[in-house]
């Protein structure tokens, strides 16, 4: 069993985001209240800045932010808190993962009564009681989450305006769909172009050898996801790619190369690389999709 210590992480992870992602509203609002019901008047605000901001988190910055408000309240005294910012500190959510804190921060709430912090103890034990250093001052901000910079230059022999405007007449269909389809994911439609691209070079029917398929080439795993009943059809196609890069660039957090990398190697590869993984392919990629999109980030005006 010792693939266990290595998937933990990305088990917490999954945890937060049910907790604060999976309750409709009502259910949320009637759990929070009997929490903040249980904190200080110094506490109570924090930590409903902290749950909105995790309730509504667009970005990592944003749990970062909640973060922010767990560590002072914490730092107060919440029970509440400091499990709050374990469970950050465990999965590395919007904070850079760290097991010693999380493990620390749920021994201090646990030995205060809080039982699921005395639960996730088991899993995570105590080495040595190493709190993170926003507990011990006000002058310092939890470490964020964060993957590794790069650059790319861009070319000025071509980009994807250019491109489109070269293609025979019977694929400008295929323009004129993702132009509709785009901005309803908020997604300007030259980056989708820019992926149909290189992926499948605007064939509907391309497949690749490792079974991508269609316009966006999404592989079997991505169609399930995506509830996609046939890859070939343009529209199901584009919707499921629009969806997922949708998906990826609020990840990364408008990160275009990142988001391109995820869409070519997965997200997995991204994080486990904490930026753009080291494979050829990849890399070459991204370079090829920055250079024809030519803007390093996405999608703010949609």
């Amino acid at each position: 069993m010792s693939f266990i210590p290595r998937l933990l992480p990305l088990l917490l992870a999954l945890l937060v985001l049910l907790f604060y992602g999976t309750f409709s509203f009502a259910q949320q609002d009637e759990e929070l209240e009997t929490i903040l019901e249980l904190e200080m008047p110094a506490t109570r605000q924090l930590m409903e800045r902290a749950f909105r901001l995790t309730r509504h988190g667009r970005n990592r910055n944003d749990y970062w932010q909640a973060a922010v408000n767990f560590c002072k309240a914490a730092r107060l005294g919440s029970i509440e808190a400091q499990y709050q910012l374990g469970m950050l500190y465990a999965s590395g959510t919007g904070v850079r993962s760290h097991r010693d804190y999380a493990a620390a921060l749920f021994a201090t709430a646990g030995q205060q009564g809080h039982q699921l912090a005395q639960a996730m103890l088991d899993s995570m034990p105590l080495k040595k009681l190493q709190l993170p250093g926003c507990m011990l001052s006000d002058k310092q901000l939890p470490a964020k989450s964060g993957y590794r910079s790069h650059s790319f230059s861009f070319s000025k022999d071509i980009d994807i305006d250019k491109l489109i405007k070269k293609l025979p007449p019977q694929k400008t269909w295929i323009i004129d769909l993702v132009y509709t389809m785009a901005p309803w994911y908020q997604i300007d439609p030259r980056l989708a172009l820019s992926i149909i691209s290189i992926e499948s070079n605007f064939n509907p029917n391309a497949v690749s050898p490792k079974n991508a398929m269609g316009l966006m080439q999404l592989i079997p795993a991505t169609a399930e996801r995506f509830n996609v009943q046939d890859a070939f059809d343009a529209a199901q196609n584009i919707k499921a790619g629009l969806r997922y890069l949708r998906w990826l660039l609020k990840r990364y957090d408008g990160d275009v190369a990142l988001a391109a990398a995820g869409y070519n190697a997965g997200e997995g590869a991204v994080d486990r690389h904490k930026g753009i993984p080291p494979y050829p392919e990849t890399q070459a990629y991204v370079a090829r999709v920055l250079n024809l999109y030519k803007n390093k980030r996405c999608c703010d005006g949609f």
